[in-house]
């Protein structure tokens, strides 16, 4: 039963024992309201002060009922209290247990440290790919808007080693650090690396300065959002239209482009071949912009007799379907 409701039926059983105090001492003893009122008051509190004035025997029989009434109305929202904290603390319970379960089962998952604007924003683009996304959250007042998000989350510090095993670093693909200051960035950055050798690492910096720390720390990618909101602004300008069509393919869902990367494992059938041997092009529509060799060297606008390696990263534009039929053949099960 709602908490809600059961606090109405208190209320108005309170009202109902006033009513049927007061009413009985009127009638019985020909009281007057005021008296009758503090009599029933006293009686189902069980003060004990004395009787207002002399109660007749059918008076004291009414009284005993009355106490036994009251008695009974205070256990019945005393049990409602009680079940009412039990009941939250066994939701809580067994709520971060489910969480906790959930969290376990995840692998090549993301960690996100940090849940303000832009952690959230981070955490629904995820989603939004279908991808596992834990978030480590220090502020407690955030809880309800993860839950309300259906975010798996662990609440405490992301600088805490024992939090960051519970979140399943050694498992996760890849972490995310967003919180409030580059010195815990910093520090962060150091223990996930630690932690996890191969964890790919991306962190914001606040300041300018704090770029090369995180970076000699430890982060394979360093992101600075006043810069990127300032070149993004500056682009706005200059280039509308590609700053447009890159907006559809990475923010319009309902538009059918994608700009993807997609890696090339060494037992795929395109490794050591051509572009032009590949068919990629011919058989899944798709449009290739660069490939980065494993050694860091980056191919623009690649021409049909560049060799696809293993462990080359293809950046690619096209249909989400075709992009994905393409994945299979690059990255094999």
């Amino acid at each position: 039963m709602d908490h809600g409701y059961k606090t109405l039926i208190s209320v108005v059983l309170f009202i109902a024992l006033l009513a049927l105090g007061s009413g009985g001492y009127m009638a019985i003893e020909g009281w007057n309201f005021f008296d009758a009122l503090y009599m029933t008051v006293i009686t189902i509190a069980t003060v004990g002060y004395g009787e207002v004035h002399i109660v007749s025997q059918v008076g004291r029989m009414f009284t005993l009922v009355l106490i036994f009434l009251g008695v009974g109305y205070f256990l019945y929202v005393v049990g409602n209290f009680i079940q009412f904290l039990v009941e939250g603390r066994i939701r809580h319970v067994l709520g971060r247990r489910k969480l906790d379960r959930q969290i376990n089962k995840l692998k090549e998952h993301y960690i996100i440290c940090g849940y303000g604007r832009m952690g959230r924003a981070l955490a629904r683009f995820l989603i939004q790919r279908y991808l596992d996304v834990v978030v480590i959250e220090q502020k407690e007042a955030r809880t309800s808007i993860m839950e309300e998000d259906g975010i798996l989350y662990l609440l405490g510090s992301a600088t805490d080693e024992s939090l960051l095993m519970r979140a399943g670093i050694e498992r996760a693909r890849g972490l995310i650090t967003v919180v409030g200051n580059d010195a815990d960035n910093v520090f962060l950055v150091l223990l996930a690396r630690q932690m996890n050798p191969d964890i790919f690492i991306v962190a914001r910096s606040i300041q300018n300065s704090a770029k090369r720390t995180l970076t000699a720390a430890g982060a394979n990618r360093v992101v600075s959002p006043y810069d990127l909101g300032a070149r993004r602004m500056a682009h706005a300008i200059l280039r509308p239209t590609v700053i447009e069509f890159l907006e559809m393919a990475f923010a319009d869902e309902n538009v059918d482009v994608e700009v993807e990367e997609l890696s090339i494992r060494p037992n795929s059938k395109v490794v050591r071949r051509t572009l032009y041997e590949s068919e990629i092009r011919a058989k899944f529509d798709v449009m290739i912009i660069s490939i980065k060799k494993e050694d860091g060297r980056m191919v623009f606008n690649p021409d049909a007799g560049t060799i696809l390696d293993a462990n080359d990263t293809v950046v690619v534009v096209g249909r989400a379907a075709n992009i994905l039929s393409l994945e299979k053949l690059l990255a094999p099960v």
